[in-house]
């Protein structure tokens, strides 16, 4: 088990509210157990999310989002009666089963560098290039059904295939927009498009995107642990360049949900949160990567917390 959102509530009273501790069963109720927890009193909102796995044993993460703290705005669910093209359905439906029968083969790897994924799995891979033209045929419906579609499916559909299209800084907005969807698998598929645009644009300059690093700095105070991994995925590569007003950000808006992050208990989780802090404190990668391997989290996360702000 493992704590987010926490600043003055206690983890003893959030224990003793969920009843269970490590090595027992998860929650048989996750709506039930956070509505237990809602009305623990300082508790705004909670979230319970099982991730797998650490030492084949699921982690359960529990966030809590606590009266005055950071909060990370959603958007409104869109309320238009919109669809994509069975084309695009079909074809997506068909990469989803393509896809899961690589992760069985542990052959779920994938190529960015070009502003989308290529999975290396052959089969997966050749459905993917059939969303290069569909993309560019139907780039107005993708738009329109990312952004006011309401049917969520339909939406994170769209969040994906977008991603495909070949003029990249066109799509950048209609992802941007789409990191505060209402619905966490729309936000999923979008930070995931956008992560490869990250990768490309940082490959090639001239492809002319340029992707506000903002809205994932705001996402590590998500209530959603699947949030805050998939900013922190995105941010190692925004970040990539040390750009001081990015540092800056990160320290000013999301500085405490890093340092707790970077606690967790589970290392391949703890390490994108600590290798962003080792930025923000201004230390090389090597350094970092020293302390990490010597097992000393501390001393980073005070060079970070005490570090002073540049002069204006």
């Amino acid at each position: 088990m493992d704590f987010y959102g926490l600043r003055k509530v206690p983890e003893s009273r959030i224990r003793n509210v969920l009843a269970v501790r490590e090595g027992d069963p998860l929650p048989p109720s996750k709506g039930d157990t956070e509505e237990h927890l809602d009305q623990i009193p300082g508790v705004v909102e909670s979230h319970l999310e099982a991730v797998c796995c650490d030492s084949g044993k699921m982690i359960l993460y529990v966030g809590i989002e606590e009266k005055g703290a950071p909060h990370f705005d959603l958007h409104d669910a869109p309320d238009r009666d919109l669809n994509l093209p069975e084309d695009i359905t079909s074809t997506y439906r068909r990469f989803l089963e393509a896809f899961e029968a690589a992760v069985r083969r542990d052959a779920a790897a994938e190529d960015l560098t070009h502003g989308h994924s290529l999975m290396a799995d052959p089969s997966a891979r050749a459905i993917q290039q059939e969303f290069i033209p569909l993309a560019k045929a139907r780039l107005k419906e993708l738009r329109d059904v990312l952004r006011y579609s309401q049917d969520e499916d339909q939406r994170a559909v769209a969040a994906y295939v977008i991603g495909y299209a070949p003029q990249k800084a066109d799509i950048v907005d209609s992802l941007q927009n789409a990191l505060q969807d209402s619905d966490a698998g729309v936000r999923g598929n979008a930070t995931r498009s956008m992560i490869a645009l990250a990768v490309l644009a940082k490959l090639d300059p001239r492809a002319g995107i340029k992707i506000e690093p903002t809205w994932f700095i705001e996402m590590l105070n998500s209530l959603s642990w699947t949030d805050r991994n998939n900013a922190l995925k995105a941010l190692q590569i925004l970040t990539d360049s040390r750009d001081p007003a990015t540092l800056e950000q990160v320290r000013d808006r999301a500085l405490a949900s890093l340092v707790e992050m970077a606690q967790w208990k589970t290392l391949s989780h703890a390490l994108p949160a600590f290798i962003l802090l080792g930025r923000v404190a201004g230390w090389s990668e090597d350094q970092t990567q020293a302390a990490w391997t010597r097992g000393d989290r501390a001393s980073v996360i005070a060079a970070a917390m005490g570090r002073k702000k540049p002069a204006k």
